[in-house]
């Protein structure tokens, strides 16, 4: 391994493992990063459906992610209803895409509206209850393990960018259990951390367009 390579993994790493364990802490940070990629992932699937073709197999999906990552960057920094919205939105859409995917589906329109559908409900859900403390550190432990997988996978795998960027997590699944139980143990220490430091902590809401 390379010195770059090697401090790009452990750069990854850390970036991971603290999203999974201060999340909720790091929220100022994680939100805009996360609506990026979010808004970046929805855009170019949705153009993947509307043209039928591979995931960023054009320029056009490249370029319409590109501009609903930074639109949902965007409003992720700005207004917080939106950035929780977006963040438990998103998980709802990508658990419920990957999962479709995963088990034998080709991501066509069925599968993309089952997506948005779901991800609309997560959305509403997390905001009707008041539940975004809980949802942002669960959410965050799940993902932050996602990136730590996404690292590995990404340095010792094998495995294409485009092919980690569907669902590092299921593609880790399908080569190994161990994988398996990997995520399902750091991603229940992050939970289980963040909810014993945060008892008397919550984040200020925040509008920032004034």
């Amino acid at each position: 391994m390379s010195f770059e390579l090697l401090c790009m993994v452990v750069i990854g790493l850390g970036f991971g493992f603290a999203v999974a364990f201060w999340g909720y802490k790091l929220l100022w940070v994680i939100l805009p990063i996360w609506g990026f990629f979010a808004g970046f992932a929805l855009g170019a699937q949705t153009i993947q459906v509307i043209l039928n073709e591979g995931f960023l197999a054009s320029i056009t999906g490249l370029v319409v992610g590109f501009i609903v990552g930074a639109i949902f960057a965007v409003l992720s920094y700005l207004f917080y209803f939106l950035a929780v919205a977006i963040l438990s939105g998103a998980f709802g859409y990508g658990a419920a895409v990957g999962i479709l995917t995963w088990i034998g589906l080709d991501l066509n329109f069925l599968v993309w509206i089952i997506g948005i559908v779901v991800g609309v409900a997560v959305a509403v859900v997390v905001l009707r209850f008041n539940i975004q403390k809980y949802a942002v550190i669960f959410i965050s432990a799940f993902a932050g393990t996602a990136v730590t997988i996404f690292v590995m996978l990404a340095a010792f795998g094998g495995l294409t960018l485009i092919e980690l960027m569907t669902n590092p997590v299921l593609r880790a699944v399908d080569d190994s259990w161990l994988w398996f139980l990997y995520f399902v143990l750091v991603a229940a220490a992050g939970i289980f951390f963040q909810l014993q430091t945060n008892k008397d902590y919550e984040i200020e809401e925040y509008s920032r367009w004034a």
